[in-house]
């Protein structure tokens, strides 16, 4: 007696778990497509957060104060010249801000006496270069006054980037 085959069903054949088999490839692909899209963002994340600017301004300073005519001279010693109208200059006595701070550059300002020397002057060129001596000459009017002993900090920015804290005692 001859036995006849059957055809084979053309339903999918199922496994012990009731899954079918092609689910398990399509599952892996759809998570290294997940994973490769995840790397890509944290990629382009980290590519964009890298800042492509300028250097930033450095240079080298000396600081003076003098108690009796209550000048206060900083000399740029080297490094990269600054425009002294992108910087903000901030003066402690004792550790107090001035009530009044310089608005470099200035011609006539509150809590100033006369006008200051080399590039804060506004009538000057606003380049400060190295080898350059600015003053400044704090008015009674400015609180605290400076006297000498006293503890004088300025501290420079350019751009509202800090390059120098200078500090010294008035003379």
């Amino acid at each position: 007696m001859t036995r006849s085959r059957r055809p084979l069903e053309s339903a999918p054949r199922r496994r012990r778990d009731g899954f079918e088999r092609g689910l398990s490839p399509l599952v892996g692909v759809l998570l290294l497509v997940a994973i490769t899209v995840a790397l890509a963002v944290v990629v382009a994340v980290a590519a964009a957060s890298l800042s492509v600017g300028t250097d930033p301004t450095t240079a080298d300073f000396d600081l003076e104060a003098d108690g009796e005519t209550a000048e206060i001279a900083i000399e740029h010693v080297a490094g990269d010249a600054i425009d002294v109208r992108e910087a903000t200059v901030v003066v402690r006595i004792d550790g107090t801000d001035l009530s009044s701070q310089p608005p470099v550059p200035f011609v006539g300002a509150e809590g100033f006496d006369g006008t200051p020397e080399g590039a804060f002057n506004a009538e000057a060129d606003p380049t400060w270069h190295p080898g350059d001596r600015v003053a400044i000459t704090v008015a009674e009017t400015n609180d605290p006054t400076l006297e000498s002993g006293d503890g004088v900090t300025v501290s420079i920015s350019v751009d509202g980037v800090g390059i120098a804290t200078l500090e010294t005692t008035a003379r």
